[in-house]
């Protein structure tokens, strides 16, 4: 099956030329693309594609707020941010709203392909710099009691490799696993933080 993608980017070229690039490449279909973070809310849910690539700096509401409530709507979806500049900060809160990874709008084509394809697998595409960010707010925050502390050692450990971005196959060789135990272990994060995403188990993290 084609992994379905939505576009939500106000500028009318860059918006278009992403779409046209998924109708002809084959293992993409373009589900949808919207002008704005208010069409794209209305729009998505009824769609329910894989993936949506988002623009950060929307009008009216910003790309940030259209990951927050939609997230809410369509737990399930991955969403990649699309930027002009690393704006850390606003890179940062995308993550924390439930933002799976970043791409750059200069990004050639075939890698804005791969990262779609490598979110869909349930990686996390963002540069070292950003990570270390998210890696640096979870050293920063407290030690309340929390859904957080629920979880394993082992199931911590993944969390916080999750945190980093680090791909599926590469946190079962840190932590010497099979890649099905790391899903297991994934899965089991899931249900005791009662999300459905990696974005979403990351966000409690950071929110921790």
């Amino acid at each position: 099956m084609p992994i379905k993608v939505s576009i939500i980017e106000d500028d009318d070229w860059i918006r278009e030329n992403l779409a046209s690039q998924l109708r002809h490449t084959g293992g993409f279909l373009c589900a949808g693309s919207y002008r704005s973070a208010e069409e794209g809310l209305d729009q998505i849910p009824r769609h329910l594609p894989d993936v949506v690539l988002m623009d950060i700096n929307l009008p009216k509401m910003n790309g940030i707020e259209c990951v927050r409530q939609l997230k809410a709507l369509v737990p399930g979806v991955q969403i990649l941010m699309l930027t002009v500049y690393e704006d850390s900060d606003k890179i940062f809160n995308s993550l924390l709203a439930g933002a799976s990874g970043y791409l750059l709008k200069r990004t050639p084509q075939a890698e804005i392909l791969q990262a779609i394809a490598d979110v869909y697998r349930g990686n996390s595409p963002m540069t070292g710099h950003i990570a270390r960010k998210v890696v640096q707010y979870f050293n920063q925050r407290g030690r309340a009691e929390t859904e957080i502390d629920k979880l394993s050692k082992r199931e911590r450990e993944v969390l916080e490799h999750l945190a980093q971005g680090i791909p599926y196959k590469e946190i079962a060789d840190v932590l010497s696993l099979s890649i099905d135990t790391v899903r297991i272990h994934i899965k089991g994060i899931y249900s005791k933080l009662h999300v459905h995403s990696r974005g979403e188990a990351v966000a409690k993290l950071l929110h921790k």
